[in-house]
């Protein structure tokens, strides 16, 4: 049974919009999981297309550029129901409505905004965001792949790695250098643009073989003399690595909203399942090590809830500990969804080793949410940094 809303101060619309992710989540995208995940060779946009039909592609974009103007909690809330149902489909619905979105929203024009945010929100673009190369990835300020003014546009070169929907999206929110090789100018000599990935020289690679989130889409991207006008740079030319990781600030609630929807599920389908198998003539949640740890994942399934709840509120309402909480939320709620769903396997016992049972799925799907958006080492510096600043500013 998914829980209720009740109490939680959301509005009837509210209320609905999460309900409708829920009923998706159960009847369109769990039916699908098992062979989106098996045939990870080809990504299904069916289910994404979808859901931006449904407007789960518009929900933190104002009205004004025709999104549904939701804030960040019932966002969370939804996320979560579709996570339960596919992470796979969850990460490309995070991906979207998190980083090139909120990029465009926060700064770009309002001729990009008409331009590329509108049909975004209403869920005939999928975006992509593309960050990474083989030598910057918890280092991303070191990335290599270059903009070389052109007139007045430019001319990018260069190699990308795991970028989510890199195939598939219709746009990407590319981050790469402006500044030149002979004056490097760190962070502050990055850009970001907005690149229609039907454009000559953007070229994705095959579909990265994971371990996890098989159903979604991961691939490299060359970037092979990909001409870009003016009107694709958003904001500044050299900060779009502040604009970066001002948008993963946003992105990482939606990485820990989406492991706790794969909590959610290990420990539903655990929990089903410890109440029908029988050992020694009766079922196995009669067993007190099976209620210890049944009762053990729960918990800490809600407080990972509750963290990030918490974190939600802080963003809102731009408070200063803002990027600390959403560090806390996010490490500790990847952590504890690798923890849950070993002990839902274990639940299975054997069967939880096999593929014909779904949690040896979640597993799987679990283990990337303490990698991508920041490794859960990152996180742990940034928590720890964020302690001293604080100190700092109340001395």
């Amino acid at each position: 049974m998914r829980r209720s809303y009740g109490g939680t101060g959301l509005s009837e619309e509210q209320r609905q919009i999460c309900d409708l992710a829920r009923q998706f989540a159960r009847d369109v995208l769990r039916p699908g999981a098992e062979a989106r995940d098996e045939h990870e060779d080809r990504f299904d946009r069916d289910p994404v297309d979808r859901l931006g039909e449904l407007g789960f592609l518009g929900m933190l974009i104002p009205e004004q550029y025709d999104g549904l103007g939701l804030d960040m909690l019932t966002y969370l809330f939804a996320l979560e129901e579709i996570a339960w149902g596919d992470a796979s489909v969850a990460v490309s619905m995070s991906v979207h409505n998190s980083l090139p979105t909120q990029t465009l929203l926060r700064h770009g024009s309002e001729e990009q905004k008409e331009r590329w945010l509108k049909p975004m929100a209403r869920g005939e673009l999928l975006g992509a965001f593309s960050l990474s190369e083989a030598g910057s990835g918890s280092d991303a300020g070191s990335l290599l792949a270059q903009a070389t003014r052109d007139g007045d546009g430019w001319i990018v070169t260069g190699e990308k790695l795991w970028v989510t929907n890199g195939a598939s999206a219709d746009v990407a929110l590319l981050m790469v250098r402006t500044d030149s090789p002979d004056d490097r100018r760190g962070t502050r000599g990055v850009g970001a643009f907005l690149v229609p990935t039907e454009l000559a020289g953007w070229v994705p690679g095959k579909k990265e073989r994971k371990m996890g989130l098989r159903g979604s889409e991961t691939v490299a991207v060359s970037l092979e003399e990909l001409r870009l006008g003016p009107e694709h740079l958003i904001g500044e030319a050299g900060r779009g690595f502040s604009y970066a990781l001002e948008a993963l600030e946003g992105g990482r609630l939606g990485i820990a909203a989406q492991a706790i929807g794969i909590a959610e599920a290990a420990l539903d389908h655990a929990r089903d399942y410890a109440g029908e198998r029988e050992q020694f003539g009766r079922p196995i949640k009669d067993f007190q090590g099976i209620q210890f740890k049944l009762a053990d994942m729960a918990t800490r399934l809600e407080a990972a809830r509750g963290l990030l709840y918490r974190a939600a509120q802080a963003y809102e309402a731009d408070e200063p500990r803002k990027r600390k909480l959403s560090s806390m939320a996010k490490l500790f709620a990847s952590e504890m969804a690798t923890w849950v769903t070993r002990q839902a396997v274990q639940v299975y016992g054997g069967y939880g080793y096999s593929r014909e049972y779904p949690v040896e799925r979640l597993f799987r799907d679990a283990k990337v949410t303490e990698i991508y958006e920041g490794t859960s080492e990152i996180h742990r510096l940034i928590i720890s940094r964020e302690l001293y600043l604080e100190r700092g500013a109340d001395e």
